[in-house]
């Protein structure tokens, strides 16, 4: 698929020539086990780019890595496109940029920052990103009440898509209580307060839900365990997890021996991907083929 004029026009830029050079990244911690370099350069290489993707991993810079400012300023010095930011970076962005998507303001959250003309403009593709995935996922799933395991950055945006989906009360649970509240409260705005509410302790929480959904870090390689007691899950429920690195979370592995209808990180990953991609190059991507790139067993990124 190719894009259009009108395409890039819409994402604020001219579409991406045949043979032009794309730098761009993942900023976060943790992050060595990440797909999403094979599956930007593959689908950079498709549409005839010299597209590479590199990982900023602060963990491994040293005991004291730059700041967040100065890994941006590092960024626009070298010629980057563009970044994705993941954990722990996606709420301390805001700070840092010119301007803001309107799904960004929203949600209160970044994931994708375009580098261009000096200016640094944060989008949020992970609404978009795992409200696609629930659709195909988890389409006839009951969702009268969904506990939301997190309320930092990538939970605002679980957080809205559950609540376009169809959710009719959202718990919110995070192990920092004044930050469940604030997510709360954002959401009040557009939904009301009895769509979503703050969940004052798991057990009670698991107890009335249709399905769980994991937006924490933990279960992540470098944040190994659960976020909630396993002893919660019923067989019944249904249970999903945003995490990719690894894809069979603790989480996921023992609602699966429950018997529980389980949904990875896949759909997310690759949908985010797709819709950061058309940020970046002004190119829409392959879906489909970019899923194939993130389900390919891992390999080293190809350079040049």
């Amino acid at each position: 698929m190719s894009a259009t004029a009108e395409q890039a026009a819409a994402l604020g830029r001219d579409a991406a020539a045949p043979g032009s050079a794309v730098l761009v990244g993942l900023l976060g911690r943790g992050i060595q086990s990440s797909r999403s370099p094979a599956m930007h350069e593959a689908e950079g290489r498709r549409q005839g780019l010299s597209y590479v993707y590199t990982l900023l991993d602060t963990d491994r810079m040293g005991p004291n890595p730059p700041s967040l400012g100065e890994l941006l300023r590092f960024a626009e010095h070298l010629g980057y496109c563009g970044l994705n930011v993941t954990y722990p970076y996606k709420q301390e962005v805001l700070a840092h940029l010119s301007a803001l998507s309107d799904n960004a303001e929203a949600i209160g959250s970044v994931n994708t920052v375009v580098l261009r003309n000096g200016r640094r403009v944060g989008h949020n593709t992970d609404l978009w990103g795992f409200a696609e995935s629930f659709r195909i996922g988890m389409a006839d799933a009951p969702r009268d009440t969904v506990l939301l395991l997190g309320a930092g950055g990538a939970g605002g945006a679980v957080a809205r898509a559950l609540l376009e989906a169809g959710v009719s009360r959202l718990l919110i649970k995070d192990i920092d209580e004044n930050r469940a509240q604030s997510l709360t409260a954002r959401l009040a705005t557009s939904w009301g307060s009895e769509r979503a509410t703050t969940a004052s302790d798991d057990a009670g929480a698991a107890s009335v839900a249709d399905g769980v959904v994991n937006a924490t870090p933990v279960g992540m390689a470098s944040h190994p365990g659960t976020p909630i007691p396993l002893q919660l899950l019923r067989p019944e429920m249904w249970v999903a997890d945003i995490i990719y690195f690894p894809l069979e979370t603790e989480l996921l592995r023992a609602a699966r021996s429950l018997g529980c209808r389980t949904m990875d990180g896949t759909g997310m990953a690759v949908f985010q991907a797709a819709r950061a991609f058309e940020h970046f190059t002004g190119l829409a991507p392959d879906v489909d083929k970019m899923h194939a790139d993130f389900a390919a067993p891992k390999r080293p990124p190809v350079r040049g």
